[in-house]
């Protein structure tokens, strides 16, 4: 089994990937000195229908009880924050609980977060239902709930104790939601592994098989970036945000939801890729490639008239990637190489919002 460590001194933790391994999970958590919980399994209504009973047999011997929220981004929200605490509480939870996150990305930052809270912090374990949450997202201790304001605007670094990836589970995904979690993993790629355009290239984008190495490939690269910059303060972990900023200003122009997250950051790289050809002389070529990739994984490259660019500029100018109202954009200077520049301006971002419309 693929094992990538994450080694953050104290608060360092194995991500562990396999067939299989939601089988065995009470099995894993003991042997990484886990054992004596009483767990909290916290999973969304569409995941648990699939995956719950394996897990909670598991631990039946320790009384787990589950707790889901409906499916979708409109679940990480203060309100069900709150609910899921109350929810434990009234079960009998405790400091010697721990949280087990079964499902995507909303489940994990929820999860997350719900831990980070709960009796001022107890551990938790990632065991991540999807794509993006398997290449990205149960990785490196970002913890949150959105607001009218924002994506992500709330929350915590509360790094899982363990994550356990059991590529089997991907076969319950609907199409829509199998495709667009490769956008995290071609961000991967485009940021620090060309090699990766390739391999990704090679999997068939109607099937559900993805290999436990590729997987394991895309942890590795964002294990290392968060082991040097844990906390986003050098413009190390920022490399991480290629395009997550005009992304994310799409994704929250619109109710909930009715995006999903990675196809709108399929939308943001594609304007990545433009400001990095005029702010870091990425070439055409290389631009292309991406978005054959992006194209290959039916996601969507074209803006929707319908979003207006102010309303995009608005909400992407509350993102926290801004600092003290300075933009700090992540370009390209050739595939596999990303930078943090400060030179470009809010006509650079429009110029490449009203560029996705075309």
């Amino acid at each position: 089994m693929p094992t990538v460590q994450v080694d953050l001194a104290e608060r360092s933790y194995p991500v562990i990937v396999g067939e299989g391994l939601l089988d065995n999970a009470a099995i894993l958590l003991a042997e990484h000195g886990l054992s004596g919980f009483r767990v909290a399994i916290i999973s969304d209504a569409t995941v648990a229908s699939h995956h719950a009973e394996t897990l909670l047999a598991g631990f039946a011997e320790t009384k787990p009880t589950l707790h889901t929220v409906p499916a979708g981004e409109a679940s990480k929200s203060l309100t069900h924050a709150e609910g899921l605490c109350r929810e434990m509480i009234r079960e009998g939870h405790d400091r010697r609980s721990i949280v087990i996150a079964l499902g995507g990305g909303v489940v994990g930052d929820l999860a997350g977060f719900v831990a980070s809270i709960f009796y001022r912090g107890i551990p938790f374990v990632q065991i991540p239902t999807t794509i993006v949450s398997q290449v990205d997202s149960s990785v490196g201790g970002k913890t949150g709930v959105n607001v009218a304001e924002g994506k992500n605007l709330l929350g915590a670094f509360h790094q899982p104790k363990l994550v356990i990836i059991d590529p089997g589970t991907l076969h319950t995904l609907p199409a829509r939601e199998f495709h667009e979690g490769f956008a995290e993993a071609i961000k991967h790629a485009a940021i620090r592994d060309a090699d990766m355009l390739t391999d990704l290239l090679a999997i068939d984008p109607e099937k559900r098989d993805v290999p436990a190495d590729l997987l394991a490939r895309n942890i590795a690269i964002k294990a290392r970036i968060v082991e040097a910059d844990e906390y986003e303060t050098k413009d190390i972990r920022a490399l991480l945000n290629f395009g997550h900023t005009i992304g994310h200003g799409i994704e929250a122009s619109l109710p909930y939801g009715e995006m999903l997250h990675g196809e709108a950051i399929a939308l943001g790289i594609r304007a990545a890729l433009y400001i990095s050809e005029k702010h870091s002389d990425l070439s055409p070529g290389d631009s292309e490639k991406i978005l054959a990739l992006l194209r290959h994984f039916n996601l969507p490259l074209t803006l929707s008239e319908s979003i207006p660019t102010a309303t995009v500029m608005d909400r992407l100018a509350r993102d926290k990637k801004f600092k003290s109202g300075k933009i700090r954009f992540v370009t390209l200077s050739e595939i596999g190489k990303a930078q943090v520049v400060e030179t470009v301006t809010p006509a650079d971002l429009e110029d490449a919002i009203n560029h996705l419309r075309s």
